[in-house]
């Protein structure tokens, strides 16, 4: 709950201490977040702290350039809108079998580090060993290069304001992603994840660099309502719309509230951009060699399917 505001220029800053323990929080893990259990939703410039002083959350609005905006929605929405079933728990699925969790629009760009079912058989049908090193390039990458350059132009948005308004966990972070070639380029990110009308179940990160500082970015088509992002244990959400940038603390248990659809075409498209940490350990001090070679091989591998 919000015990203290002040304003510094244009920016409110917000302290917050938590409305329940831990052990009532374990109860909420996995599940999806009700409006009543959200006390204050901000939605404007706003840095949120802990009493102790630490930082929670750092949101701007209308910071994004509009084209750069239009020019990713435009490249990615048909891909983004592919139903997969990789998100597990965050959908609230318990099974540990990845084809019965719910098919949702949630989709992963850039490298990521851990083989599909689709590579294992294709290296298991044609008698080759697992590779060592399991990062690869996504589908989006491989199949679409050139849309996928036309992305960029926003991700390193996020990653100058990132820089800008996180620079402790950013310089962590980008030192990072200096060491390997898998990488978004330019940035401290190896992977984006997208969502479409999702609303994610009460979750921490995991994965990503721990030394980092998450972030979302929404573009909107159409109307609709909800899908504020929270962190529940203190009862605060953001309303991140199209324009806005919200960087936070990941690591402590957030999701969003329900989305409501007003019209048919309306859309509620979340972008995350992050490092997952088991790139940077397989692949940190390999060359841009190693790299090209790397992907070959896996081209290689799927053009025999």
């Amino acid at each position: 709950m919000i015990v203290k505001k002040e304003k510094k220029g244009n920016v409110t800053i917000y302290y917050v201490e938590k409305d329940y323990d831990n052990n009532k929080l374990q109860k909420v893990l996995n599940k999806k977040l009700k409006r009543d259990q959200i006390k204050s939703i901000i939605d404007d410039d706003a840095d949120v702290f802990t009493t102790e002083g630490k930082l929670l959350i750092r949101f701007r609005k209308n910071k994004l350039n509009k084209e750069n905006v239009d020019e990713f929605y435009d490249n990615v929405i048909d891909f983004a809108m592919t139903k997969t079933s990789n998100r597990g728990s965050a959908t609230g699925s318990k099974s540990k079998n990845i084809y019965s969790n719910p098919k949702i629009m949630t989709n992963i760009l850039g490298y990521f580090d851990k083989l599909s079912p689709i590579h294992k058989k294709l290296f298991k049908d044609q008698g080759k060993p697992l590779p060592k090193i399991t990062v690869r390039e996504t589908r989006f990458v491989k199949d679409y290069p050139e849309r996928f350059k036309k992305l960029l132009p926003l991700v390193k948005e996020i990653d100058k304001y990132y820089e800008q308004l996180v620079p402790e966990n950013y310089g962590k972070q980008r030192k990072k992603a200096n060491q390997t070639p898998f990488k978004i380029t330019g940035t401290a990110f190896t992977t984006i994840t997208t969502n479409v009308n999702f609303q994610t179940t009460v979750h921490t990160d995991k994965g990503d660099d721990a030394e980092g500082f998450g972030n979302l970015v929404v573009i909107e088509e159409g109307k609709y309502k909800g899908g504020e992002t929270c962190l529940p244990q203190y009862g605060i959400g953001v309303d991140v719309r199209t324009g806005d940038v919200l960087y936070m603390d990941v690591h402590e248990a957030h999701g969003n509230l329900p989305i409501i659809l007003e019209t048919p075409d309306a859309k509620r498209l979340s972008i995350v951009c992050y490092l997952r940490k088991s790139i940077w350990d397989q692949t940190r001090g390999k060359t841009q060699k190693f790299m090209v070679r790397h992907n070959k091989t896996f081209k290689n591998l799927q053009k025999k399917d």
